[in-house]
């Protein structure tokens, strides 16, 4: 194997190429007059075509230096691998000879080492032709738009440092990725090691990418467990390999609340919220939710709930949840009347799996029983035993989903989409007979330096027996603010969202709104006519205890202030 010493030259700083000195002349020739300018030892390539590359010509006055110079000019042609003159003194003058020595013919293209990028994408960008005389030039070109086009990718520590060219005319280009040779986590101290690392879309053996790096410091951040999350690339012990070393600075992930309220109905409750997103540090996240006393809720009332994100190395996930809850509930006439008030029992279980299609879309699958059962009259509008008994019951479905998620953050979203597809169908000999379709689509642009505008749309369609608490909803602030929560129902639904997202303090976000939107029977509706409108302004502050956002909301009906712990689409 012949490593031609013109490729030595060429990599990633394609250095002017130094041509050798010339040989000193007889101190007579300077300042005579050039006669002649020739060229020799081209075999492939036309000496015309190199003489039109000189400076030097016939006539001109010989200088040492502008031979130097078109020796220069030359080498940097890049299909010689060596160049020299020669001169003699003729009656006529000076005659100037360039001695060259041809590349070889270039018969064929080797590219070794690619892993993440296939030949096809990287062979066109080696423009240097097989047939004709190698030039060094271009494959120094072609180098760089190779690592240029790694570096689109993401993958920014590859380098093309290791060229040879065979005595059989062959071109071989080896490519060193940039390998992340290990990952080492720092600052952890609940969470477990391998609950980052397996959040990484670069993995240990594999080139780093830094689109892959992006993404993972989102996810990192996405789980709620950490502060702050940096990465760094620190040298590793082979050529072109790296380790990657993950610093996270961990945040509480538990929670505990002790509560109590008291009313006519009910009487004295106490009420104990306790929960954990990153469970003994393995990222299973669990709450229970236990109210006591009450006259509706004597036997107690609870929600337990149990996610577990990883099932196997595929992402499967888990989420169970168990609930047993009597409240207070009031329904409204669509001027948002109290017509009734009452208690109602809901009980039963969810389980879900999902599992993640790629990085972006995941598809989920949830079985529901669920009875839901009036408990007691409290006041207003009495509801007949028919109503009751066509209304209340169990309700056994299955619910598909499909989501997809580009948000750059899932709880402060500044850039990115995310949309859902979900659809329940109901029976299964469970108490009614219905299928659900709900469509929802959130969007979000960075505007300026912090900036945010968000917009929502949700759409639902149900046919069948559709029970009063199973039909959609509008009204509150999840859905469409300025109106009591839930305050009007059917088996259609249309909603939309507008905000305007700004900042006023550390921790603190401010945001003008405007929503639009009713749910109704499919009977006698116009949605131009009868879609409700609310606008206002709203704040949410970022506590320990995790984002509180107040809204108030000017409606149909006058203005209504709304709050709640969570943050907002």
């Amino acid at each position: 194997m012949i490593v031609a010493c013109f490729l030595m030259a060429i990599m990633m700083s394609a250095p002017v190429l130094a041509a050798p000195p010339a040989e000193g002349p007889p101190q007579d020739m300077t300042g005579k007059t050039v006669a002649f300018v020739d060229v020799a030892g081209t075999i492939n390539l036309n000496p015309e075509a190199i003489l039109a590359a000189t400076r030097l010509k016939p006539g001109d006055l010989w200088t040492p230096d502008k031979v130097r110079q078109d020796l220069r000019l030359i080498y940097e042609l890049g299909t010689f691998s060596d160049v020299t003159a020669d001169f003699s003194l003729l009656p006529e003058g000076v005659k100037v000879v360039y001695n060259v020595k041809e590349n070889p013919v270039l018969k064929g293209i080797v590219i070794q080492g690619n892993q993440k990028v296939s030949k096809d994408k990287l062979l066109p960008l080696m423009t240097v032709k097989t047939g004709s005389v190698l030039n060094s030039k271009t494959v120094a070109i072609n180098l760089r738009a190779i690592e240029e086009y790694y570096k689109g990718q993401g993958y920014i520590l590859a380098k093309t440092g290791d060229v040879n060219f065979s005595p059989e005319g062959v071109l071989t280009v080896k490519i060193n990725e940039g390998i992340v040779e290990d990952i080492v986590v720092k600052g952890n101290i609940k969470t477990k090691a391998h609950v980052i690392t397996r959040e990484m879309r670069t993995k240990k053996g594999q080139p780093f990418n830094s689109k892959d790096a992006r993404r993972s410091m989102q996810k990192l951040y996405n789980l709620g467990y950490f502060e702050d999350v940096n990465l760094k690339l620190q040298p590793g012990k082979q050529p072109g390999g790296t380790i990657l070393e993950i610093s996270v600075v961990e945040q509480k992930t538990g929670t505990f609340s002790i509560g109590g309220g008291y009313s006519a109905s009910d009487g004295l409750i106490g009420i104990i919220n306790v929960g954990d997103k990153n469970f003994r540090g393995v990222g299973d996240a669990v709450n229970v939710h236990w109210e006591i006393g009450g006259k509706a809720s004597s036997s107690g009332n609870y929600s337990v709930g149990y996610q577990k994100p990883w099932l196997d190395s595929k992402q499967t996930s888990l989420g169970l949840t168990v609930y047993n809850m009597v409240a207070q509930y009031n329904d409204y006439d669509v001027n948002g009347d109290n017509t009734s008030t009452y208690n109602r029992r809901y009980r039963g279980f969810d389980v879900t799996l999902g599992r993640p299609a790629n990085e972006y879309l995941s598809h989920f699958v949830t079985f529901k029983n669920r009875w839901d059962e009036y408990v007691e009259w409290v006041s207003g509008q009495t509801y007949s035993d028919a109503y009751i008994k066509d209304n209340y019951g169990l309700t056994r479905s299955i619910i598909l989903s499909r989501v997809f998620d580009s948000r750059d953050s899932n709880t402060n979203p500044s850039t990115g989409t995310r949309y859902s597809l979900s659809g329940e169908f109901a029976g299964l000999g469970g108490d009614f007979n219905f299928n659900k379709y709900t469509a929802e689509l959130r969007h979000y642009w960075k505007v300026g330096k912090s900036q945010v505008v968000a917009a929502r749309g949700m759409m639902g369609y149900g046919s069948g027996h559709i029970p009063y608490m199973q039909q959609f909803t509008a009204g509150g602030i999840d859905t469409l603010r300025g109106y009591r929560d839930d305050q009007f129902r059917g088996n259609r639904l249309f909603t939309t969202t507008f905000e305007y997202r700004f900042p006023v303090a550390k921790r603190v976000q401010a945001a003008f709104f405007a929503d639009f939107g009713n749910a109704w029977q499919s009977d006698n509706f116009d949605l131009i006519k009868d879609i409700k409108t609310g606008y206002g302004f709203g704040v949410s502050v970022v506590t320990p205890f995790g984002p509180i956002r107040i809204d108030y909301a000017i409606g149909n009906q006058g203005g209504r202030t709304h709050f709640t712990f969570g943050g907002k689409f």
